[in-house]
């Protein structure tokens, strides 16, 4: 159950997403968020932790008791709440479930782009570029870039293009690499995990719905 909270670092620090919906209630929460927090906790110190969640779920003595418990016990130094933009929060198990970014135009090498939930590229992705994702990854167009799908432990992520040709493709995380002597095909593509590994196949419609 490890998709019911998802911790992220970034440039202001680190992100805590959490699902209330997979909870029976916020101490059943806080237990669990505890328990995650503790495996990295000497990595946590000094950090400004935001918490994205469904804050209606929350109540103000409860904000408070899990500000305090951050502050104190794991010594973070600041707590900010955010309310997630939308409520379910749920597992990308489908290519049209959850959250969805659509991105029209070439992504060219040195570019970066990064989301919570499914990516869709209506263009090519250069050599040099990287795609982060929690969800899938969809390009309509070339990927000959770094790809990750299933960013934060989903396993059960999908990447698929016209042409699948990556520097590097990572699903979960598991890792691997296109052959250099590697004939494109002249079909669309899906990689996902199967049997513990990264498997490749000719896209068929409705397969992977």
């Amino acid at each position: 159950m490890e998709d019911r909270i998802l911790i992220k670092g970034n440039r202001e620090g680190l992100n805590a997403v959490i699902n209330m919906d997979k909870f029976n209630n916020f101490d059943d929460m806080l237990e669990a968020l505890i328990e995650k927090l503790s495996r990295g906790k000497k990595f946590y110190k000094g950090s400004t932790l935001k918490v994205t969640t469904d804050l209606k779920r929350i109540g103000e003595e409860e904000a408070g008791k899990l500000k305090t418990l951050l502050l104190e016990d794991f010594q973070i130094s600041n707590c900010i709440f955010e309310e997630a933009e939308e409520k379910n929060s749920k597992d990308f198990n489908g290519v049209y479930e959850g959250r969805t970014k659509f991105i029209r135009k070439t992504v060219r090498g040195g570019q970066r782009i990064e989301y919570p939930g499914n990516l869709v590229i209506i263009g090519d992705v250069n050599p040099g570029s990287e795609i982060h994702a929690a969800g899938n990854v969809i390009v309509l167009g070339s990927l000959k870039g770094y790809v990750h799908a299933g960013m934060g432990g989903n396993d059960k992520a999908i990447v698929a293009a016209f042409t699948l040709q990556p520097e590097i493709l990572q699903i979960c995380s598991l890792v691997t690499r296109s052959p250099e002597d590697n004939q494109k095909p002249s079909y669309p593509e899906v990689a996902r995990i199967k049997d513990g590994s990264i498997i490749v196949e000719p896209y068929l419609p409705n397969k992977f719905i």
